[in-house]
């Protein structure tokens, strides 16, 4: 991939994290579900920061021609399943979610999964190992965002088999 393809992709995901940024906070302010809100809230504070980070690069490859030396090269990975869980703990389980909590969350699952693919292509076009590693990073926390929400999906779909499997109860017919 030359420079000229690696700032064209570079301007398509500052579009994407921005647009998935966006969608994020308007269903966390949508939703009256305090589950949706803290998931939706979280992943959306996650778009702005690789948004941020994808910004850096794109302004340092662009002045310099060349995978920067001094952009920060990491990102917070964030494990949206613990906010899931510890979010329940503290909420009122009764609380009910509506049709469009179900389909922000299936749209949302379209997103990540089409991020890591994005991003996994861009590793696998990388030459630079920096460059490789930091896509290939985008890529894992696009599919932790990916699985988090399956499983808010699950949530939403059916919330008692979803407690009794994430709380590990047992049943004992003895």
């Amino acid at each position: 991939m030359d420079a000229k393809e690696r700032l064209s992709a570079l301007e398509v995901a500052l579009g994407n994290e921005m647009k998935e940024r966006d969608f994020y906070l308007k269903n966390a302010e949508r939703t009256a579900n305090p589950l949706g809100k803290a998931m939706f809230e979280r992943i959306a504070k996650d778009e702005q920061e690789h948004y941020e980070r994808l910004q850096q690069l794109s302004d340092t490859w662009k002045a310099e021609g060349k995978w920067p030396e001094t952009v920060p090269l990491t990102v917070k990975n964030t494990n949206i399943r613990d906010i899931l869980v510890n979010t329940l703990k503290d909420i009122d389980r009764s609380a009910k979610s509506d049709a469009g909590d179900l389909e922000a969350i299936r749209t949302a699952v379209d997103f990540e999964e089409k991020g890591v693919r994005f991003y996994k292509d861009l590793a696998a076009a990388s030459a630079d190992t920096r460059e490789k590693e930091f896509f290939t990073l985008l890529s894992m926390i696009e599919y932790e965002h990916y699985m988090s929400l399956r499983d808010a999906e699950e949530y939403f779909t059916d919330p008692a088999s979803w407690f009794l499997q994430k709380e590990h109860h047992t049943l004992d017919g003895g």
